[in-house]
């Protein structure tokens, strides 16, 4: 008999079509399709026969007790096989060269925008300031080891947008927005592994997405959409309030019956374009912190009893501290610390993990969420763009302590205690680090709220707090400090005509899956109420 629990059976007549079940296998059985079969007809209480079909639909790790289990649900059918996937790529049409949408960014946003108005028959021209998904690596290694910082092709810019070399986790909590399912379907038919169908918290990995970035972009050209890279938007073609295209940098124009602006959240002379061409912007809320590394082998020990055969272990945490939240953000189990910077002058940092995040390190960023009350001083110059000042002098503060790539960075124990570290463990971040210390960058409203947030974290997690703990700052692109308004039944900004804010850079969405649906949603509302009578 398998090594089985069985968790519960819905539907029990054995003349059903259909039956869903629950079961849970120690972690070296998961892999192996005879045991989890044999598990899946236990406890559907089915014999096993050529017509019996499992289907597996949910897969998570349950490590709370002392013998850490994956819980799998799964559907048995009998008598007929589970329904065919529906192939995506199939329902896209080849272009119609006169229906023409304009789409600004590269990024998930942009390309699931352009997926999506190609299975309309709309043309898609993707215009991306950086460099394609290849050719980027070249700007992310000098800026790794030489600290030379591209504007248009970095971390943050470039074909594939922020996530792609930054993890490529794919879980959100944007349930309501759109089929989270088809977008994990479309990753999966552009090459990306199947377990992202089943695994509660999916994760490609950097080292993989990218060829997932380049296969989306080859079917977008496939049915007749086009992708211009070192293609920088410099100005709006705009009359009376309402768009026709966008101007490059070598004064070509990109016309269309719309543009959807997916930009990402670091897009600052995107924002700039905006308040100087009195398109509607407003500043928002984001968080702004630090990114903290531990030994992933301390993280295990931690939220594991027994870690041996589990893969990385994350955590999640969050509390108030008056009355704002502070928490952990974008935790890279297995994972390197990464140099975000978007413009020479200024430090980010950020998380990545590899596809098989064996990192012997763990970060997660560890943020404050930042208000207008932080960023109100700055109004005066323009209230649209303050909190994005706000930010922009947090990261500015923190180069100029070492004038390079090299982040400022304290041992957690130090920072409790007000002290600048003698000495600093080993890092995952390959520019390198400088003991500082972080309460002199980080503004007072922030760096108080973080020491009252890490004395919580310690009791959730004993073992937390320890001088094996490096704080490297600053994490500061959680997301956008800008939203474009739009109207929220067609999408649409609110005044110009034809321009459809999108995604993480708009204010509308928090990570790959959150923004490829958003692009989607974009997309279908363009098709409606553009083009639905042509």
């Amino acid at each position: 008999m398998p090594y089985a629990q069985i968790c519960g059976v819905r539907d029990d007549l054995y003349s059903s079509v259909l039956r869903n079940v629950e079961i849970a296998l120690a972690p070296f059985d998961i892999h192996n399709d005879a045991i989890v079969r044999a598990a899946a007809l236990e406890a559907a209480n089915v014999q096993d026969a050529n017509d019996v079909h499992v289907r597996l639909v949910r897969r998570s790790l349950d490590a709370r007790a002392r013998t850490p289990l994956y819980r799998i649900k799964a559907e048995v059918h009998v008598g007929e096989p589970p329904p065919i996937r529906t192939v995506h790529k199939d329902q896209l049409r080849d272009a119609d060269p006169n229906k023409r949408v304009v789409v600004v960014g590269a990024g998930p946003a942009g390309y699931f925008a352009a997926l999506e108005l190609l299975r309309c028959g709309i043309k898609p021209i993707v215009v991306e300031r950086g460099k394609d998904v290849r050719a980027r690596r070249r700007d992310l290694r000098a800026l790794q080891q030489e600290s030379i910082v591209n504007p248009h092709s970095n971390y943050c810019f470039g074909e594939g947008g922020a996530g792609t070399y930054s993890d490529g986790k794919l879980y959100t909590r944007s349930t309501k927005r759109g089929n989270i399912e088809t977008v994990l379907e479309l990753l999966v038919e552009h090459g990306a592994h199947p377990d992202i169908l089943l695994d509660a918290h999916p994760h490609i990995g950097s080292n993989k997405l990218w060829l997932v970035v380049q296969e989306i972009r080859h079917t977008i050209e496939r049915f007749g959409g086009e992708v211009l890279f070192d293609a920088h938007v410099v100005d709006l073609v705009l009359h009376e309030k309402n768009i026709h295209g966008v101007v490059l940098a070598d004064g070509r124009e990109v016309l269309g019956s719309a543009v959807i602006m997916a930009t990402g959240h670091s897009a600052r002379d995107v924002y700039e374009l905006c308040a100087r061409r009195n398109v509607a912007i407003e500043a928002k809320p984001f968080a702004l912190g630090v990114r903290i590394e531990h030994p992933q082998p301390l993280i295990d020990s931690i939220q594991y009893f027994t870690p041996t055969q589990l893969p990385a272990a994350s955590y999640s945490l969050a509390c108030q501290v008056d009355g704002r939240g502070v928490f952990s953000f974008c935790m890279c189990p297995g994972g390197l610390i990464v140099p975000s910077a978007t413009s020479p002058g200024e430090i980010v940092v950020n998380g990545m993990s590899m596809s098989r995040r064996d990192s012997p390190f763990a970060n997660a960023g560890t943020v404050v969420a930042i208000e207008q009350p932080d960023w109100q001083h700055l109004e005066h110059e323009h209230a649209a763009l303050a909190a994005m000042k706000f930010q922009s002098d947090v990261e500015q503060r923190a180069f100029a302590l070492t004038q390079t790539q090299r982040a400022p960075a304290q041992r957690l124990t130090d920072f409790i205690r007000g002290a600048v570290s003698q000495s600093l463990p080993d890092t995952s971040y390959i520019p390198g680090v400088q003991s500082a210390d972080l309460r002199g960058i980080l503004p007072t409203s922030i760096h108080k709220r973080l020491l009252a947030a890490i004395g919580e974290f310690g009791k959730k997690m004993p073992g937390y707090i320890t001088s094996e703990a490096l704080m490297v700052g600053v994490e500061s692109r959680t997301s956008s400090p800008v939203r474009i308004p739009r109207d929220s039944e067609t999408l649409e900004h609110i005044e110009v005509k034809g321009l459809f804010p999108c995604g993480e850079g708009a204010g509308y969405a928090g990570g790959i899956v959150s923004a490829a649906i958003d692009g989607q949603n974009v997309a279908q509302s363009i098709a409606a109420r553009i083009f639905s009578a042509a």
